[in-house]
């Protein structure tokens, strides 16, 4: 740690010129991150997911590997016009031109006459920099064309709706890190009394943010990671938090060693020695975490630790260098227009006398602490999840979400967000329609299903299955129609385009078949409607095998909850006891002990119980949400985990430098009067930037996550740190340092005292 604060300080101005000349480049050649990202929850399901078996299934109705979106003409008073319809082919012919489009499906009028959607088949994905663009573009053709009057057009589904809510996110996210940062300068204001010193300890955090988005975003590129809608999110709050916890470390270590009568030069060396391991393990204890979800299943957890591992290893890197060489460059002018008091002991502070009371009773401190927490974790029974599914449509106000209006207020209720129920036959259905009918009419017999749309009824017009068989001998498959009937048919209009519309129900080759179904259990984004899941599929598995089908699958999002549910589950059992357990094996290194490890991790899970039942209070109990955010218990586990270590490394690690030299209850009391000040600091700084996105945050989930972390980020500075953790450490006594030679040190000072008692 030395040699880092010896080159921090010889080659500050180098130090300064090379982060931000990096800075710049990676700005400048690679994507933004707000580009890369996925709000897609089921691209990144586990391969084996039933959900992507049913994606498969439904591969002939749009192809698996690219999104897809919606066009969706209307008209909110009269039916649609012939130069309505001329508009319509008009713009989709325009579009087939856009780059990367590999299909375009026309899906038919409704039955009221008055919307005409199609489906665009993309060969990129959701998560790809060239969405926007593309997205864009395809809106501009919308304006480009001279439109009958009265005529919308809209861009929504799958595509469209990721490309709007991107963007609504990178707008809350603009305002998040602005008002972040002005809450994070004015605490640091308060704490250090300075003009500078604040200025410089938020520079370092804010410059790493700048420079890992892009360095992310080119990972994601190659295909590395994959990133999606809440890794900007946590990104941003955990960089400026944990950047300015370690900059208040290194900046008050500073500040005491010019007192002692250190040059700044000095001083900066000296505070990188004494608390560059803290940091450095501080650092370690998140990148560890994160680096652990690299093991789980589901795809967000798997993309969001390398990330925030690459960030935080960015900053504790900036941290050691670029910080002290900055304070290297100003040196006492950091402090002013404060005043500093060398050679000056002040008497304890608050913090110091709150260590004294704590000392003295030590097991009435750690009871009440126990059982408050306890009573509060009590609430965690309340649980329950939600927010599976991710966004079906876009932002209000957006485009796509007018365009899923539009088709809410013009076709059957299946057809805005159906759970898509698909059989396969070896056959095409063609030649024996009597399964389709009888298939059709079993699903809306079951009871899991309210309404079911299928080739006898597309966008709302019912067909026979006599006129099926009929229309098809003159057509043909429906999916080679073109968009008027031929000049010499017969056929009405109506039944024209109704028939034309089965092909969003019966594959081009006839075997596979499709239902949109709306559910009883309600909307398919809920808690009730992914609990209804494994009787839903049972239930179509069973007709599947009473109408000779070989294959089945249900999509959609209730589907795609469930198992995105399960595979979040099974991480959150599998993961947490290795992040558990790595974070207790950094801790004996830096503690060089087997002991304290154990309860420095259980009063972080402590911790995480009371915190988690407050959040389950404020949002469910308190405010009538039906479930916290899937992601909620897992995510403040692990983060928690890891940023609550950050105040045990630093309050454990000063209590054993003071216990080299006085007795363990004197040691206590130094540590806790020397750190209290920058532990609560740090603590409320770094709860007041989740509390931004707690409040501020894009989404329900970011707002949940946000308000879960700062809660238990203020229990774990207030209380555990400052009062549970010491109290301990007095109640072992000497054992806080077994095996290590401190502990026999402590072993000769007990006797010593035990003598002079006596």
């Amino acid at each position: 740690m030395r040699v880092f604060g010896r080159i921090a300080v010889k080659f500050r101005y180098l130090v300064v010129l090379i982060w931000v000349g990096v800075t710049i480049v990676c700005v400048t050649f690679l994507p933004s991150l707000s580009s890369v990202l996925n709000s897609d929850n089921s691209a990144f399901l586990p391969s084996d997911s039933p959900s992507l078996h049913a994606l498969q299934l439904d591969n002939p109705f749009q192809a698996t590997g690219g999104a897809t979106t919606l066009v969706v003409a209307s008209r909110n008073d009269t039916q649609l016009s012939a130069d309505d319809q001329t508009a319509f082919t008009t713009v989709l012919n325009s579009i087939k031109g856009v780059a990367h489009i590999k299909n375009v499906r026309d899906q038919g009028i409704s039955s009221d006459g008055k919307a005409h959607k199609a489906l665009l088949e993309f060969d990129i994905g959701t998560g790809s920099p060239d969405a926007e663009n593309i997205i864009n573009t395809i809106r501009a053709k919308f304006t480009s064309q001279n439109l009958p009057t009265g005529l919308s057009f809209n861009l929504t589904g799958q595509l469209a709706s990721t490309v709007d809510n991107n963007k609504a996110s990178a707008d809350a996210q603009r305002l998040t890190q602005t008002l972040s940062n002005l809450a994070i300068l004015i605490m640091l204001v308060l704490v250090y009394r300075a003009i500078l010193a604040p200025i410089l300890t938020l520079l370092a955090p804010v410059l790493v943010l700048i420079l890992s988005g892009p360095v992310i975003a080119g990972l994601v590129t190659t295909g590395i990671i994959q990133a999606s809608s809440v890794t900007q999110a946590i990104l941003t709050i955990l960089v400026l938090g944990a950047g300015t916890d370690y900059g208040l470390f290194l900046t008050l270590r500073m500040h005491e060693e010019l007192r002692r009568g250190l040059t700044p030069h000095e001083a900066v060396i000296e505070a990188v020695d004494k608390v560059g391991e803290s940091i450095s393990f501080s650092a370690g204890t998140v990148i560890g975490a994160m680096l652990c979800l690299l093991l789980a299943s589901f795809g967000i957890y798997r993309g969001l630790g390398p990330s925030l591992a690459i960030a935080i290893a960015l900053m504790l890197l900036a941290a050691l260098t670029f910080l002290p060489a900055l304070l290297a460059i100003f040196g006492k002018w950091l402090f002013w227009p404060a005043k500093l008091k060398v050679g000056v002991v002040e008497k304890p502070g608050a913090w110091g006398q709150i260590a004294v009371k704590v000392v003295e009773h030590p097991i009435i401190t750690l009871v009440l602490g126990i059982v408050a927490f306890g009573g509060l974790s009590i609430a965690v029974f309340g649980y329950s999840p939600a927010g599976f599914g991710g966004s079906n449509t876009g932002p209000s106000g957006y485009d796509s979400a007018n365009g899923t209006a539009a088709i809410a207020a013009h076709y059957p209720p299946a057809v805005v967000n159906p759970t898509t129920v698909l059989l396969k036959f070896s056959d095409p259905v063609w030649s024996d329609l009597s399964k389709v009918q009888q298939a059709e009419q079993s699903l809306e017999k079951t009871p899991v299903f309210r309404s079911v749309s299928g080739p006898l009824n597309p966008n709302g017009t019912a067909i026979t299955t006599a006129q099926l068989q009929s229309l098809y001998s003159q057509l043909g498959s429906p999916s080679t129609l073109a968009a008027t009937p031929p000049a010499s048919s017969q056929i009405s209009a109506q039944t024209y385009n109704a028939y034309r519309a089965i092909a969003q129900f019966i594959s081009p080759d006839g075997k596979t078949v499709a239902f949109y179904t709306t559910l009883s259990a309600g909307d398919p984004t809920s808690t009730p409607a992914l609990n209804a899941v494994p009787s839903i599929r049972k239930s179509v598995s069973d007709i599947a095998g009473q109408v000779g089908a070989v294959d089945n699958g249900v999509n959609g999002m209730a589907a795609v909850g469930y198992d995105v549910s399960t595979a979040s589950d099974n991480d959150l059992f599998r993961i947490v006891p290795i992040v558990m357990l790595l974070i207790a094996l950094l801790l004996a290194l830096v503690m060089r002990s087997l002991v304290a490890p154990i309860y420095l991790v259980l009063s972080v899970a402590l911790s995480f119980g009371a915190s988690f039942g407050i959040a389950v209070l404020i949002f469910m109990t308190f405010g009538g949400q039906s479930g916290l955010n899937f992601v909620l218990p897992f995510l403040m586990f692990v983060f928690l985990m890891a940023l609550g270590e950050d105040y045990n490394i630093l309050v454990m690690s000063r209590i054993r430098e003071e216990a080299q030299k006085f007795s363990l209850h004197t040691a206590i009391t130094d540590a806790l009067n020397a750190t209290g000040t920058t532990v609560t600091s740090a603590g409320l700084i770094l709860a007041a930037t989740f509390a931004v996105s707690g409040i501020f945050g894009a989404t329900d989930q970011i707002r949940q996550l946000g308000t879960g972390i700062a809660i238990g980020v203020i229990l774990d500075t207030f209380l555990v740190r400052t009062l549970l953790v010491p109290s301990v450490v007095a109640l072992v006594g000497r054992w806080n340092w077994w095996p290590s030679a401190l502990y026999r040190k402590q072993e000769v000072v007990e006797r010593a005292m035990d003598l002079q008692a006596r």
